[in-house]
């Protein structure tokens, strides 16, 4: 892909950096032709690739305000300067997800009119090539309800201009689908949300309430949410998941009859666990800030930074973060 400046990818962070991080940028530039830096130590970096000089690292159990505040030369936040500054088309990061929320926020900027960024996960749909958006995916633990309206604006955005999705339906996640179920802040958002006039610039379509049951089926395209509920209903499904798939697999070793129809029936589901496999997602990207900027999973491996550079140039190609700029301009 063309792009304007290469993708920085943050090689210190996550649970596997720098080498599965190193091999990921690597495979990205080789395998997908992208332009690519690292933004790390060199003295801990082996790789052909460029490097952007970063002497600190913000680690994952940093209480992220403080650690982007104190730790200016960590490869966090070099990596959002580099986006901000033009030197840099996006930035790519595993590391901590809060911190990577605040270097982005505090560098690059938010879009004209955004109260708050929102982290957008998306979430695979058997069966289905378009996976379903889910946001706030952790960004904002206490949020309010025009912030969720915003976020729902952003998701059919991205919906709409990533995933193809011409009309996005979009559904606010409560505990019954009933108009009046839920808190206080499910109910107010309720209320603005089935106001049309906020579909206006991008063209989504409100239905109501959603449970948690609907968030990896057909239905609803988008589901809007906060961020501290939002990051436990993700968590909860891929702690679901893997323990569905381990029971599975388990299942078919148990003997040879067993062994046997495991042997028949892997090539049928091997496509069903590709399209379960976080790493084929890549990462989630922060909605909301002057600059795409793609948070990876702490436990990313190489595969997850490849598809999550994939991810970011196809953001910058596509220009969402103009589009939305377009779309939350009325607001």
């Amino acid at each position: 892909m063309d792009l304007p400046a290469p993708i920085a990818v943050d090689a210190m962070g996550g649970d596997k950096a720098p080498d599965e991080i190193v091999a990921g940028a690597e495979r990205a530039a080789s395998e997908l032709g992208l332009p690519i830096v690292l933004v790390g130590d060199p003295d801990r970096l082996s790789t052909s690739l460029e490097v952007v000089p970063a002497s600190e690292v913000i680690k994952m159990h940093d209480d992220p305000g403080k650690a982007v505040r104190r730790k200016k030369d960590s490869s966090l936040v070099r990596a959002a300067e580099a986006v901000r500054d033009g030197r840099a088309s996006a930035m790519v990061s595993a590391g901590n997800t809060g911190a990577t929320f605040g270097a982005a926020l505090l560098r690059m900027g938010r879009i004209r009119g955004v109260a708050r960024p929102a982290i957008a996960t998306p979430l695979p749909r058997p069966g289905h090539d378009v996976p379903l958006v889910l946001l706030d995916a952790g960004a904002n633990a206490d949020a309010q309800a025009e912030w969720l309206v915003q976020f729902a604006q952003m998701g059919a955005v991205f919906a709409r201009d990533r995933l193809g999705i011409d009309a996005p339906e979009v559904g606010l996640l409560s505990i019954g689908e009933e108009p009046g179920k839920g808190d206080t802040l499910r109910k107010e958002t309720y209320a603005l949300l089935d106001d049309p006039a906020w579909t206006e610039a991008c063209g989504a379509r409100f239905v109501g309430n959603v449970e948690g049951r609907d968030l990896m089926f057909p239905g609803v395209d988008v589901v809007v949410t906060d961020g501290f509920t939002g990051n436990v209903a993700l968590k909860t499904l891929e702690g679901a998941m893997r323990s569905l798939v381990g029971a599975i697999l388990g299942a078919f070793d148990t003997d040879d009859a067993t062994r046997a129809a495991g042997d028949a029936l892997m090539p049928a589901l091997l496509p069903l666990y590709g399209q379960l496999d976080p790493d084929a997602t890549g990462g989630a990207m922060l909605l909301g800030v002057d600059g795409v900027c793609i948070i990876s999973h702490g436990s990313s491996s190489a595969t997850a930074i490849v598809n999550a550079c994939r991810v970011a140039a196809e953001s910058v190609t596509s220009d969402l973060v103009g589009k939305l700029t377009t779309a939350l301009a009325p607001a």
